[in-house]
């Protein structure tokens, strides 16, 4: 018999609070929790009653890492209750913003927060005693996005500049010269950064998981696009809630997102790189090409691989719209309140992050509705611990802990913000 139960009370390396617990009975995996127990926010009963153009400042504020994720899902949906149409030079901005966003989220995520599973340190801190020069290259390149997002969004965190419409004030030219010469040293960065995560010691674990991300015609999925699956998932965003729907479990105060009728799925960097390969940049597909990473891929432990071929993505991205910017005539596009209901979907570094606003004659918001990405991802982790402890089982306790934990941080779920390290305890 192989009696025992994998508790982790404090998440390390994840923004929040929360925690696992696995109880192995007769050499059966007999109950998994992946539990939130952060105390919630409210946000959406927050929004009741504000005027439309509070909403992209209030929701900015959810989340430190990912603000504009929350900011551009939230002026999309208004635009969309309003019929407003966001395009040219504005809606490059838009994905130059986002550009920033992906840059600073995923550097950190792969560097900071997941390589030192890997490598076999506890932390960051304990990395950088024998990998100091690395940490020191990843925080100059985590900058850059920061100053990408300070930039175009007013600051690096909680951006104020975006608004329905388009920007308070768009850049110049001459402001964007200096940071193209910063990302142009970027891109060759996160080229080695590509070829670096693939030398990593993955662990032999694939699922069946039914990926889902947007799919744009044209271009690699930031802010539009249809919500498409490797399973045949095929819907616009206003469809969401008839194919989606979130469920209240009584140990996690963050609701669960599943398919109606099929269960969990998979958000973020490895679902958009496997639905969307063809729409990487020639630089980015030719690197997956070279280290043997194509569609598509179900090991887990290797989104640190897409998260790496997205950022060298949103770096030639970003320089792209740089080099064919030419300022608007307005920061923004007129805007006309009415009543409606409007949805928005966006690309958060994690995985799509779904807005739905109802707004009343007067522009006041009386309804909102947001599903962030790791509600999403909850069930696939579940799941995933699920199939790992009993693919394992035999392991010893020290190692199938570790791998436990390193199998949560595969998500980068977004939490809260926690710095505490992470302690466990087993029960024989």
């Amino acid at each position: 018999m192989n009696d025992k139960t994998i508790k982790v009370d404090y998440l390390a390396r994840v923004e929040g609070e929360g925690s696992i617990f696995v109880k192995i009975k007769n050499n059966e995996v007999s109950d998994v929790k992946f539990k939130v127990f952060e105390p919630p926010r409210f946000f959406e009963a927050l929004l009741r009653g504000r005027n439309f153009s509070e909403a992209p400042d209030i929701t900015a504020r959810i989340c430190g890492i990912c603000p504009v994720a929350y900011q551009m899902s939230s002026v999309h949906a208004i635009e969309n209750a309003f019929g407003i149409t966001v395009d040219g030079q504005l809606r490059a901005l838009r994905r130059l913003l986002y550009c920033g966003e992906w840059l600073e989220s995923h550097i950190l995520h792969v560097y900071m927060l997941h390589a030192p599973d890997f490598l076999g340190y506890e932390d960051v801190l304990q990395l950088a005693k024998d990998h100091a020069a690395v940490v020191h290259q990843a925080l100059k390149m985590k900058k850059i996005g920061n100053d990408l997002v300070a930039l175009l969004g007013g600051r690096e965190i909680h951006p104020i500049n975006g608004r329905v419409g388009g920007f308070y004030r768009v850049p110049t030219k001459k402001e964007f010269a200096l940071i193209a010469e910063k990302l142009k040293w970027l891109r060759d960065a996160a080229i080695e950064m590509v070829r670096w995560s693939a030398t990593l010691p993955f662990p032999e674990f694939e699922r069946d998981y039914e990926f889902v991300a947007l799919r744009h015609p044209e271009e690699y999925p930031f802010n539009e696009g249809r919500l498409v699956s490797n399973k045949g998932l095929d819907i616009s965003v206003k469809e969401y809630e008839f194919y989606f729907q979130e469920e209240h479990v009584s140990y996690s105060n963050a609701l669960q997102s599943v398919l109606k009728e099929r269960g969990a799925y998979h958000v973020g960097p490895l679902a958009r790189f496997n639905l969307n390969f063809e729409r990487l940049t020639p630089t980015a597909k030719e690197l997956a090409r070279e280290i043997n990473f194509l569609p598509i891929v179900r090991n887990p432990y290797k989104s640190i691989i897409a998260r790496s071929i997205e950022t060298l993505y949103a770096c030639e991205e970003a320089l792209r719209i740089i080099d064919t910017y030419e300022p608007p005539d307005r920061p923004s596009v007129e805007v006309v309140p009415r009543s409606g209901l409007g949805f928005g979907c966006t690309e958060a570094p994690r995985g799509i992050l779904y807005h739905r606003y109802r707004i009343g004659d007067k522009g006041l918001i009386t309804d909102a509705k947001i599903v962030p990405p790791t509600s999403q991802n909850q069930r696939s982790i579940e799941n995933d611990l699920r199939a790992l402890v009993l693919k394992n089982i035999a392991m010893p306790k020290e190692q199938l802990t570790w791998l436990c934990e390193q199998s949560v941080r595969n998500y980068d779920p977004c939490i809260s913000c926690a710095t505490h390290f992470l302690r466990l305890e087993f029960e024989d």
